[in-house]
Order: C-alpha cells, then sequence, then structure tokens
C-alpha cells in the first residue's frame, strides 16, 4: 500500500538547506529510507510505504534544527540522524545539533556532526592529555584547534601553540628554498588554515609576533617547558618514540595538549616506528588521558573523500 506525504518548508532558506548542493541530502534521505523524496519549491513530497514514509518524515523532523535555520546539512549529519533514530538517541541528537564551538569569520557554524565527534569535543574541554586518531576529513586537527582558539579568546590560556614533525611526504625538505621556517612553511599551512577559519589574517601576524599563537616544527619544542599553554601535535604518526616522548613532557601547569594522527598514512622510514602507535600502546591505562577515535563514517569533507577512505580500507585489507 503506497501512501504520500507533503510536508510544507516554512522558508526558501530552509528548503536549500535541507535539499543541499545538486539536490544531495534528498537523494541520501531517501537512500537512507527507501521512500521516494522530491522537492517543489517548498513542498517536500515523501512516497512509499508506510514504513518509508514514516522514516523518512522521522528522519527530516530530526534534522530539523538544522535546515530550519537555513544551515547546510552534511551527509554526516543525516547519517547521525539516521543513527539516532536507529538507536533511540534522540536527545543526544539535540545536544550535539544545539552545541556550538565556534562561528567562523564568514558566520558559519562550526559543531560536531557525528557523536564521535562530540565525545572528541567533550574531551577537548575536560582532559588536559587528549590522543585522537582517524582518517583525512574526520575532523581530529580542525576541531582541536577551534576548540583551542575559543579556549585563548575566554582567556582560558595565555597561548596556542601549533606543532607538528617536519617529515615529508615523498618530498626532501633540502630540495626546497630558504631558511628552516620557510622550508618547514608547507608542512604547517593546514595549522594556517584552520587558524584563519576564526582569526583575522591581518591580526595573525601580530599574535604570532607577541608569542600568544606560535607554529613551529615539532624540533622547537625541545627543552622547553609549556605552561598555561594548549598544544596541538598534528601528524603525530610522523614522529619518532622519542620524539613523541619529548613534547609529551613538555606539559607544564595549566597546559592542555592534543595529540592527533592517522596510525594509517605514517610517512617515517620502513624500520622506524610510530611515536604515536607506541604511546597508544603505552598511556591506555594512564589515568587522566583521553584516547578518542574518529572513522570514516566522521568524514565531514566532500562525500567523495568518505568513498575514497573506505576504498583504501577495502584494498589494504
Amino acid at each position: 500500500m503506497k501512501k504520500t506525504v507533503t510536508l510544507e518548508i516554512p522558508s526558501s532558506d530552509g528548503a536549500i538547506a535541507l535539499a543541499g548542493y545538486q539536490e544531495d541530502n534528498l537523494k541520501l534521505i531517501a537512500q537512507q529510507t527507501g521512500a521516494t523524496v522530491v522537492l517543489r519549491g517548498q513542498e517536500l513530497m515523501l512516497c512509499g510505504t508506510e514504513n518509508q514514509v514514516d522514516l523518512s518524515q522521522r528522519l527530516v523532523q530530526a534534522l530539523e534544527p538544522l535546515w530550519s535555520k537555513g544551515q547546510s546539512l552534511s551527509s554526516a549529519d543525516i547519517m547521525t540522524a539516521r543513527h539516532a533514530l536507529n538507536t533511540r538517541q534522540l536527545e543526544e541528537l539535540q545536544y550535539l545539533q544545539h552545541d556550538v564551538i565556534a562561528r567562523t569569520r564568514r558566520g558559519e557554524i562550526i559543531r560536531a556532526k557525528t557523536f564521535r565527534q562530540r565525545r572528541y569535543i567533550q574531551a577537548l574541554r575536560s582532559y588536559d592529555l587528549i590522543f585522537c586518531s582517524g582518517p583525512a576529513g574526520t575532523g581530529k586537527t580542525f576541531l582541536a584547534a577551534m576548540v583551542a582558539v575559543q579556549a585563548l579568546l575566554n582567556d582560558e590560556f595565555e597561548r596556542l601553540i601549533l606543532t607538528r614533525p617536519a617529515v615529508e611526504a615523498g618530498e626532501k625538505l633540502g630540495f626546497l628554498p630558504g631558511d628552516l621556517q620557510q622550508k618547514v612553511n608547507p608542512y604547517l599551512r593546514p595549522l594556517y588554515d584552520a587558524l584563519h577559519e576564526l582569526i583575522d589574517p591581518e591580526k595573525l601576524p601580530g599574535l604570532m609576533e607577541r608569542g600568544v599563537i606560535e607554529v613551529a616544527p615539532l624540533a622547537y619544542m625541545r627543552g622547553r617547558t609549556l605552561n598555561n599553554a594548549f598544544v596541538i601535535l598534528d601528524e603525530a604518526q610522523n614522529t619518532t618514540p622519542a620524539q613523541m616522548k619529548m613534547v609529551l613532557t613538555r606539559l607544564g601547569f595549566k597546559a592542555r595538549m592534543v595529540v592527533t594522527g592517522d596510525t594509517t598514512q605514517t610517512d617515517l622510514g620502513l624500520n622506524q616506528k610510530s611515536g604515536l602507535i607506541v604511546a597508544q600502546k603505552i598511556l591506555e591505562a594512564v589515568e587522566g588521558i583521553a584516547f578518542c577515535k574518529l572513522t570514516k563514517a566522521d568524514v565531514v569533507r566532500h562525500p567523495l573523500v568518505q568513498r575514497i577512505v573506505a576504498a583504501y580500507e577495502r584494498h589494504e585489507h
């Protein structure tokens, strides 16, 4: 028995946000529920069996706090809402949807898109040492940088330090032009990109000159004690065990450190162990450390990135 339900979307902005780019969101809702989902102006038509229409209607309603405000939906938003319906976590979903970490300079809202990302953000707010591993596009570094900048702006910390090992993915530092800082800048670019989301690029040099924000290769951390600082170690899979121990023992008073990396993407030599993998094994039972693992289900970049990650995982197994 076929059933058709028509939902009125109150605003054109809401209809655009719900539909997504080239109606990708509607296609995904249809794929997840089995219903036919068609948007005509501000009328959303759902057609299918009673169960299919009921599920798609509940899914659209679960996403309403986002699309009703004109907030763009991602595939991760839809999949998380679908999971929430399956596991009866609608209250948890509402917390996730309303927990705004920050607003970018363009006014875009930064928030967790998945339950694992939300647990990661909660760890970033409450632990002094956090390890987060997962594939590209899961928001490991970006979310840490967003929480860190907000903490800095709220005067919770005096400075923000972002660092990563200058290990090349198939390139040699010696062939790059310039002094050491210029040579490592390409490796630190992703960290600058995250900072630019919240901080005016014109203000950034002044903050860096005063040492409020420091973006530096890992070698610069040796011999220092990092007090009253929020420290992000990015690409930690490319540290050696000795480097990892060195940076972890830099942690000072009133300091917080986030260690992020993808253990499947190490650029170290064949016989070199990853400091991230070793540290996770050694420290897993140590009290006061949070371990967060993100997966391909947490990828919030272009939907194609999620499919690329999944394809590589199938190939490697």
